[in-house]
């Protein structure tokens, strides 16, 4: 399969009229197809299945290289598997991508990625905590998206709990920061988490609350009893 290959078929299942639909919603100068995402996940799940490890890296790298929406989703998709042996070229191909992100819809999907080979790797996250101190927003934000699987465990063990509070230290670093799309990621990891642990949210929004924008307090908290 090569990138030609895979940009011919994202391009056949478009919709007519839907790609500039989609450019006006993401407000991001770039080339847009107009192919559903039922289709780009139909697509890259045959990839997935018919391409060895090395030639899904590869095909990534060069879908991502063209900076077309749907083609940069494709990419993230053809990597976004729990299971992957010997996964460090994986990673490294996301890890790259992260000052290129500049739209939440395409830094959501390679994060999505990036969560299956941070749970197979949690060592990672000493790398992931220095995305904390970038200047460019999207990694800062990546950091906490790409750690959100740490919100959704009703019986933690003890690692995982330390995990939860370290990126519980992250978020309270950025309460002070005014940008919307930080805000809006406090905000997600922390509801998140507030449904599987609302004391731990209520503490959190106790100490830090007042810090925050009023939007973002009010759907950290959406969940709260």
């Amino acid at each position: 399969m090569t990138r030609d290959e895979a940009l011919a078929a994202l391009e056949t299942a478009a919709e007519p009229g839907r790609a500039a639909q989609v450019a006006a919603y993401m407000k991001v100068e770039r080339r847009y197809l107009g192919t559903p995402m039922p289709a780009v996940n139909d697509l890259t799940k045959d990839w997935r299945q018919s391409l060895t490890l090395d030639e899904r890296v590869t095909l990534a790298d060069a879908l991502w290289q063209t900076d077309i929406h749907e083609a940069r989703i494709a990419a993230a998709k053809l990597l976004t598997q729990a299971r992957i042996k010997d996964d460090a070229p994986v990673w490294r191909l996301i890890a790259s991508w992260l000052p290129e992100f500049d739209a939440w819809a395409i830094a959501d999907h390679a994060c999505m990625a990036g969560q299956k080979r941070l749970a197979a790797d949690p060592t990672r996250l000493d790398e992931v905590e220095t995305w904390t101190g970038s200047g460019h927003l999207w990694t800062r934000r990546a950091a906490l998206v790409i750690t959100l699987p740490w919100t959704k465990q009703n019986h933690p063990k003890p690692a995982d709990l330390a995990i939860r509070e370290r990126v519980l230290g992250w978020a309270a670093g950025y309460v002070d920061d005014r940008d919307w799309f930080i805000q809006k990621a406090v905000a997600w990891w922390l509801r998140d988490l507030s449904k599987h642990d609302p004391e731990r949210v209520r503490a959190f929004l106790d100490t830090y609350g007042d810090r925050m924008k009023p939007f973002a307090r009010k759907e950290a908290g959406k969940y709260l009893p």
